[in-house]
C-alpha cells in the first residue's frame, strides 16, 4: 500500500489557508490567539501553525504578526499592516 497525501479541501497551501484565515480575522483589528485553539478551525495542527506563524512574520505584508507571550504555549497577535 502506498501513502497518499490527503489535499487540502480548496486546493490552496497551508501557508495561503493560514493566511486567509488571520486576515479575516484581524480584519476589523487586532487579534490574539493560541494555535491549539484554531487548529481544527484551518484543519492544520498546532505544531504546523506554530512553524507557519514563523514564516508569515516575514512573508505576509498585508499582516503584522508578534508573538505575544508564552503560557503553556505562545500567544500569537496578529492585526492588519
Amino acid at each position: 500500500m502506498s501513502a497518499t497525501k490527503q489535499p487540502s479541501t480548496d486546493g490552496r497551501s497551508k501557508e495561503q489557508r493560514l493566511k486567509s484565515y488571520l486576515a479575516e480575522k484581524a480584519a476589523d483589528g487586532e487579534m490574539y490567539f493560541k494555535s491549539k485553539f484554531i487548529a481544527d478551525e484551518v484543519g492544520l495542527s498546532p505544531k504546523e501553525i506554530g512553524a507557519l506563524m514563523v514564516k508569515l512574520r516575514e512573508s505576509a505584508a498585508e499582516l503584522e504578526i508578534e508573538k505575544w507571550s508564552y503560557t503553556s504555549a505562545t500567544t500569537w497577535r496578529v492585526e492588519p499592516a
